[in-house]
C-alpha cells in the first residue's frame, strides 16, 4: 500500500480507503448493504492488514448507525487509523435538523464524536452544499471545531468548482482553517469531475478522495452488453446514484476493462480502480463492500500498475464530450494553458 499527502496537509493517507456506507442497513441505504458489527470488524481487519489507514463514514449513513458500528470496531486501534466523517444532511426534526449552520455543524460534530467513541475527528467534511447558510458561518464553525481540538482537518464533498473556491477564499480572508480535501464522484463511467473539480484541486492544492469509483458496481465486470448479471444487481434503468451518463460508452468501456483485466490476471474492478489512482490530483480511492469477497477482490488495485498503452485505451474509450468553454480553449488557447487546465484538455489534444 502506498501513502500520499492529503492536499497541503502533512497527513498521509493510504491510496485505498475504506467506506462504511454499507454499515447498519437503516433506511434508504439498506439497498447498499446491512453490515452488522461482527462483519464490520472482519472487514476492518482485512483493510488494516492490507495497509489501509483511512476509514470514511458519515453521520447520515443509516441515520448514525454506521458511525456507531465503526466506533465499536475501532476500539483500541483508533490511534492507528484516520477517521473521516461528514455533516450536512437531516439528522433531526425541525427546521434546524439539517444544513451547514453553526448550530447544526457543532451539534452534529459532538454527536459524531460520541457515536465514534473518539475524542477527535481526523477529517470532518461538508457532505453537500447548503445555499441557504452564509459560507462565512460554515467556515467559521469548522475553524472553531479545529481550534477546540474536536476536529483535526476539514474538507468538502459534492461541491462545485466555484463553491470550493469561495470556501477557500473565505478561509484565507478570515484566517480560518482551510479545506484540505474534497470527496467527489469520479469514475471511468463518468469523468465530469475533470471539467472543474480536478483543475481546482491542482490549482489549490486540495486532496481528492473518490467515492463510488466503480460507479455503484457498474464497472465491477458483472454488467456486460446484452447479458443479465450472474451475481444479481440493480437494473441499469433503476440506477439513480450515480446516474448513468451514457449506456453505450459504459459498455464500450467495460469491454476494454475486461480485456485488460484478462491480460493482466486481475479483475475489471481492480483495473478501474488502478486507472483512477493514476489520474492527476487523486489522493485516495474509497472502496466499500457488503462482504469479504467484494472487499478482497478490490484490494489488489493498490499494487496494480497499468501500462501507458492500457491507460491510453481506457482514456480514449471513456472520454466524454468537451463542453464549453473548454472546446474553445482547446481551439484558441492551447499554447497558453497551465497544468490545471491541461489535466482536462490534454486528452483532447491527442485526438
Amino acid at each position: 500500500m502506498d501513502y500520499r499527502l492529503l492536499g497541503r496537509s502533512g497527513l498521509k493517507v493510504s491510496t485505498l480507503s475504506f467506506g462504511t456506507a454499507t454499515f447498519g442497513g437503516v433506511g434508504g441505504l439498506a439497498k447498499w448493504g446491512a453490515t452488522d458489527t461482527a462483519e464490520a470488524r472482519r472487514l476492518l481487519d482485512i483493510c488494516v492488514d492490507a495497509g489501509i489507514n483511512l476509514i470514511d463514514t458519515s453521520n447520515a449513513y443509516s441515520n448514525g448507525r454506521s458511525e456507531e458500528i465503526l466506533g465499536e470496531v475501532i476500539k483500541g486501534r483508533s490511534d492507528d487509523l484516520i477517521i473521516a466523517t461528514k455533516v450536512r444532511f437531516r439528522m433531526g426534526d425541525g427546521p434546524n435538523g439539517e444544513g451547514l449552520s453553526r448550530r447544526h455543524i457543532v451539534s452534529q460534530a459532538e454527536a459524531s464524536l460520541k457515536r465514534l467513541q473518539v475524542e477527535t475527528i481526523d477529517l470532518y467534511q461538508l457532505h453537500e452544499w447548503d445555499g441557504q447558510t452564509p459560507l462565512e458561518e460554515t467556515m467559521e464553525a469548522l475553524d472553531t471545531l479545529v481550534r477546540s481540538g474536536k476536529v483535526r482537518y476539514v474538507g468538502a464533498s459534492n461541491f462545485s468548482g466555484w463553491q470550493l473556491m469561495k470556501a477557500m477564499e473565505i478561509a484565507r480572508a478570515n484566517r480560518f482553517v482551510p479545506l484540505v480535501s474534497q470527496q467527489i464522484y469520479y469514475s471511468l463511467e463518468s469523468r465530469d469531475a475533470e471539467y472543474e473539480l480536478i483543475p481546482v484541486t491542482l490549482d489549490q492544492g486540495l486532496g481528492v478522495l473518490v467515492w463510488s469509483p466503480l460507479a455503484g458496481g457498474l464497472l465491477s465486470g458483472k454488467y456486460r452488453r446484452g447479458k443479465t448479471p450472474e451475481e444479481g444487481g440493480r437494473h441499469l434503468n433503476d440506477w439513480h446514484e450515480p446516474p448513468l451518463a451514457d449506456e453505450n460508452r459504459l459498455y464500450d468501456t467495460i469491454e476494454v476493462l475486461v480485456e485488460i483485466a484478462e491480460g493482466s490476471g486481475s479483475s475489471p474492478a481492480e483495473v478501474a480502480l488502478a486507472w483512477l489512482l493514476g489520474r492527476p490530483g487523486v489522493t485516495s480511492v474509497i472502496i466499500g463492500a457488503r462482504n469479504e469477497h467484494q472487499l478482497t477482490r478490490n484490494l489488489g488495485a493498490a499494487a496494480l500498475k497499468l501500462t501507458d498503452e492500457e491507460r491510453a485505451r481506457l482514456d480514449a474509450v471513456s472520454l466524454q464530450r468537451l463542453i464549453y468553454p473548454y472546446w474553445h480553449q482547446l481551439a484558441s488557447a492551447a499554447d497558453r494553458l497551465g497544468p490545471p487546465e491541461l489535466s482536462l484538455i490534454s486528452s483532447y489534444m491527442k485526438r
